[in-house]
């Protein structure tokens, strides 16, 4: 995966979120700003530098792993196999 910094519209244009994806697409929220200067970029280039330097993978919580099994589960008994809606 690719690190990524994400400035987006947010609320009706009025502000902007931004976002860091470190190389294992874990999304980071850095906050949200009304005007993005060049000190904030900076500020935000630092931000996404210190993440990227020290990302770690979390590790899946008890419920997504979970639903993984219940998922592995209906696939081994045909449960998610022939149904009317097509999204076999």
């Amino acid at each position: 995966m690719s690190k990524k910094i994400v400035i987006s519209k947010y609320e009706n244009n009025t502000h902007f979120t931004v976002h860091v994806y470190d190389s294992y697409n874990q999304e980071h929220h850095l906050g949200y700003y009304k005007h993005l200067d060049e000190e904030d970029v900076i500020e935000l280039e630092e931000s996404a530098q210190e993440i990227w330097s020290n990302e770690v993978k979390n590790e899946p919580t008890l419920m997504e792993k979970a639903i993984k099994n219940c998922i592995e589960i209906d696939k081994k008994n045909g449960i998610l196999k022939g149904n009317r809606d097509g999204l076999d």
